[in-house]
């Protein structure tokens, strides 16, 4: 059995401020291990519960953040950024069993972690279908599209509560909380015991997860910090601008929203 995980660091306890999530400051040192930790916590839990092989995206800004060597034998990484518009999930297809998130963080525009975005600063927030996206929402959407289900998800509250209001037969691992501009986290060893615990259990339950089907049609709007990114990317084909700050893109297929995202959204 193969298990998808994808990893953000946002998300993990302890990390509260930007200079803990940036590849070369002397603050991200301790919050990769963490990350590392966490997901290492995940692949134990999946091979617990019956996992053979498990393939981990990096999937925090450079994508070169977890430390292979303490991973398990069983765990491929995919380090760094291919191109392809599953992004976080890339490489996921149809032989995987389940997919997994961990470290994953709240939404751009919500005031449930002082590292709130959705992709990048870009943003202010991101819309689909009316509803305020996260980066759990695509994923989650891109699992669907992928044929397999997400059953998993770590992070701050703010994020599992809102996977748990998507899709109640998630299981979610909450190892912090924000605050204001402060995050309020559980103990390091705490934080991987419930994940190993919570991703034995989802994958032991994979052959009777329902997962929610896609919808029929998809309205993405985009609203930008600066008005000449939401000018610039409007001329993405088939996108439109509606205000100054506000780009719309509508679709009837999923893999559409993904490609308008990768060339637009990232800064």
């Amino acid at each position: 059995m193969k298990i998808f995980i994808s990893a953000d660091i946002e998300g993990i306890t302890d990390v509260t401020h930007w200079d803990e999530t940036e590849l070369g400051h002397g603050e991200h040192y301790a919050a990769r291990e963490q990350m590392t930790a966490e997901v290492a916590a995940a692949c134990e839990g999946a091979l617990q519960a019956g996992a053979t092989e498990i393939w981990v995206k990096d999937s925090h800004d450079s994508a070169r953040n977890l430390i292979a060597a303490k991973l398990p034998k069983e765990a491929r990484l995919i380090r760094g950024w291919s191109g392809h518009p599953f992004l976080t999930l890339q490489g996921l297809d149809k032989t995987f069993a389940a997919v997994a998130l961990i470290g994953y963080h709240s939404r751009a525009g919500s005031g449930t972690s002082p590292l709130a975005h959705s992709f990048t600063g870009k943003l202010t927030t991101l819309k689909i279908n009316d509803v305020f996206a996260s980066e759990f929402l695509m994923d989650a959407y891109t699992a669907a599209y992928a044929g397999v289900p997400l059953v998993f998800i770590s992070g701050d509250r703010g994020i599992c509560d809102e996977a748990a209001a998507f899709n109640p037969r998630i299981q979610t691992a909450a190892v912090k909380q924000g605050v204001g501009n402060s995050t309020v986290n559980i103990h390091p060893e705490l934080a991987t015991a419930r994940i190993r615990e919570g991703m034995a259990q989802a994958v032991t339950q994979v052959a009777n997860f329902v997962q929610p089907a896609l919808p029929a049609h998809f309205s993405v709007e985009s609203r930008y910090r600066a008005g000449y990114n939401a000018y610039h990317d409007a001329f993405y084909p088939g996108a439109r601008q509606i205000d100054d700050m506000i780009v719309r893109f509508e679709t009837d297929d999923y893999f559409e929203v993904l490609r308008f995202m990768m060339f637009t959204a990232q800064a």
